[in-house]
């Protein structure tokens, strides 16, 4: 018990240490953590104390596993559903050709370019053709963009690009089984009934210091997460969905977001991000640095060739469409957890394996730093806070 404690304080020592850095450079926090993440692997293999950090401890991998499915719930839940009908085609459009371009763009580099076998070719493009939803939720709320139905616009196309993700890894892969339809019913009668469930909690045992819908939705999350890995899924796509179930009545119980953002971001998301950096080999990209270039190069590249064009059709603001473009090219959870179940099943190698996640946190960091540095659509967040400026003034009429 001593050892956990000693751990977690160095990580969330880590933590903030790297919340003070990303305010400084006035970057996401969630880049500066991978960021860390690498270099404090990196420093600490140096010397041959790495597993000072214990990364692939059972806890600790835990808490950066419960980290995930909490901050995709919160991007599910920032989803307004009255927005994404309006924008259905947009997200629907944007989703789908952001999945198939890196799929089939990066799929063929791996096979034709870097010779490697037809099944390691395939999870490649699998493992490159996501979109974070953890990076870019964590982007929008820092910005704020979140509240705005361009931000709004954004999740959703990222939902159905992850969506085409783990469809494509589960027909190409994972064989449809028993457990597979168990799943997807279970599922499917569970976020049914919890909005209901959800609003009589909360009616008859909410707003009291016992917390019991946060209780109930933790319980859902991690029932259904283990359900989802029981039948070969990955619990972050209940928790996504679930979020978008409870979307209408989260949005009116402001206190409760926050206070769920709090314990996530404060406590739960350090652990996945400072883990996801280090995930990262060094020896292995420094031993064959272009096999890391050529797979992160024709990720972004197969992303912006493929999204900007359609992208400029619902956009006509230039940062509009770039930033909205560079982070959908950026790549984290499903990314890491793709390249993992090759490894896992033997479809990759270990040196393969490295190359997959150092270009899909690659990916999570360089579209983000020039999105946010040199595209963000600060007349958006104008935009929007004179609106909520002018409600403000409303109310108090």
């Amino acid at each position: 018990m001593e050892d956990a404690f000693g751990i977690a304080a160095l990580w969330l020592l880590l933590a903030l240490l790297s919340a003070i850095l990303a305010s400084a450079v006035r970057i996401s926090i969630a880049l500066v953590e991978i960021c860390v993440g690498v270099t404090v692997s990196a420093l600490l293999g140096m010397v041959d104390a790495a597993d000072l950090l214990a990364a692939n401890s059972e806890w600790l991998r835990f808490l950066a596993s419960v980290g995930a499915v909490l901050l995709t719930f919160l991007a599910g839940a920032e989803l307004d559903p009255q927005v994404l009908r309006t924008k259905l085609k947009e997200v629907t459009v944007v989703g789908f050709v952001g999945f198939f371009a890196p799929f089939l763009g990066c799929a063929a580099l791996a096979f034709w370019v870097l010779g490697w076998d037809s099944n390691a070719s395939w999870l490649a493009g699998i493992a490159l053709s996501t979109t974070s939803m953890a990076v870019v939720y964590a982007v929008m709320l820092e910005t704020g963009l979140s509240k705005t139905e361009y931000g709004k616009g954004i999740l959703g196309a990222c939902f159905i690009n992850d969506l085409g993700t783990v469809i494509a890894l589960g027909l190409i892969f994972s064989p449809f089984t028993y457990k597979t339809v168990v799943f997807i019913t279970v599922t499917g009668a569970l976020l049914a009934l919890l909005p209901r469930v959800t609003a009589w909690l909360t009616h008859w045992y909410g707003y009291r210091t016992a917390a019991i819908r946060t209780k109930w939705v933790m319980f859902i999350l991690c029932g259904l997460g283990a359900l989802a890995l029981w039948s070969g899924s990955e619990p972050v796509l209940p928790a996504y969905i679930a979020g978008m179930v409870l979307a209408g009545s989260a949005a009116k119980d402001v206190h409760w977001m926050r206070r769920l953002r709090t314990l996530t971001v404060g406590f739960l998301t350090p652990f996945y991000f400072l883990r996801a950096g280090t995930l990262v080999s060094l020896p292995a990209l420094v031993s064959a640095p272009f096999v890391f270039f050529a797979l992160l190069i024709g990720k972004v590249a197969s992303k912006i060739f493929g999204l900007y064009p359609f992208i400029s059709a619902f956009r006509r603001d230039r940062n509009e469409r770039w930033y909205y473009t560079l982070l959908m090219s950026t790549g984290l959870t499903f990314g890491t957890i793709s390249a993992l179940f090759g490894l896992s099943h033997g479809l990759v190698s270990q040196e393969q394996y490295s190359f997959l996640v150092a270009a899909v946190i690659a990916s999570a960091v360089v579209p983000t730093v020039v999105a946010g540095v040199a595209f963000l659509p600060k007349h958006l967040l104008l935009e929007h806070r004179g609106h909520d400026i002018r409600e403000g003034l409303s109310e108090e009429g």
